[in-house]
């Protein structure tokens, strides 16, 4: 392993990590796609969710100690609307995520490939259009380099409890229903 950049081995072991979550959560599955998009399984938003309130902790914990520094990405309104929505539209086509696409291709499920392929294509087109969309969609709504906590001007400790008490409320009533 002499000469690898440990970022990279980092970065392939949570992967692999995260991919075996994936898979042993089931949240790659078919059906548990088609829950979701259809609102009647929410199996996939608790993972999210799980995932989301754990790295929270985890980055504010490192963060806290000095280990790490964020880098913090400018909120575009215009970029996310735009890019949710394309995100939206090709989940409900292909039944698949960007995440869970590579998943479903490691547990056999070549069909995932054409969103794979989709991706890469749409990623060069986003380079090619880069110059237009920098002009115009990434203008609109610029808020800055700005998290949750300093938007709300709060510690951020308190902003990662309230998420993870919505976070265990929303398990609980979800569990409740079925979902």
């Amino acid at each position: 392993m002499a000469g690898l950049d440990p970022n990279m081995v980092y970065g392939l072991v949570t992967g692999l990590l995260f991919g075996f979550l994936l898979q042993r959560g089931r949240v790659i599955r078919y059906d548990k796609q088609l829950g979701a998009l259809r609102v009647q399984d929410f199996t996939i938003l608790k993972f999210m969710l799980s995932s989301i309130v754990v790295a929270m902790v985890g980055v504010y914990i490192l963060l806290d100690m000095g280990m790490v520094k964020l880098s913090i990405k400018p909120m575009i309104a215009g970029g996310v609307v735009v890019g949710g929505l394309l995100f939206g539209v090709g989940w409900g086509l292909l039944g698949y995520c960007p995440g869970t696409s590579v998943a479903a291709v490691g547990e056999g499920r070549l069909d995932a490939l054409w969103g794979i392929a989709g991706g890469l294509v749409g990623a060069a087109l986003y380079a090619e259009a880069f110059p237009w969309v920098s002009r115009t969609l990434l203008t609109m709504g610029d808020y800055g380099k700005i998290t949750i906590p300093q938007a709300l001007g709060m510690n951020h400790w308190y902003v990662i409890g309230g998420a993870a008490v919505l976070t265990l409320l929303f398990f609980m009533l979800s569990e409740k229903k079925g979902l």
